[in-house]
């Protein structure tokens, strides 16, 4: 099963493009030390208030692809500097 996301996000704090990518950077560097999924920025790279971030995690269970994406989701949301707005999801 595979499993991807496109993850929207607000940055309301940061006051320019090397705030954001520090904020985006440790986010998906968390993301992928700890669970070990394939993600990247997407679009709005010359915003500093959004960004998208595309998401995706393979497993033989569906289950757990579904626990993995949804690990995925609780991290993004613990990041005080982002907000999530507009998540879409589709199971391959």
């Amino acid at each position: 099963m595979i499993l991807y996301a496109e993850v929207e996000c607000m940055l309301y704090e940061g006051n320019s493009l090397k705030q954001k990518r520090s904020v985006i950077k440790r986010l998906i560097s968390r993301l992928r030390n700890e669970l070990n999924i394939a993600v990247t920025e997407l679009d709005f790279q010359d915003l500093w208030q959004r960004t998208k971030l595309g998401i995706v995690t393979v497993s033989n269970d569906r289950q757990h692809a579904e626990q993995v994406m949804q690990e995925v989701f609780r991290i993004v949301d613990s990041f005080m500097e982002l907000e999530r707005t507009i998540t879409n999801v589709e199971r391959l």
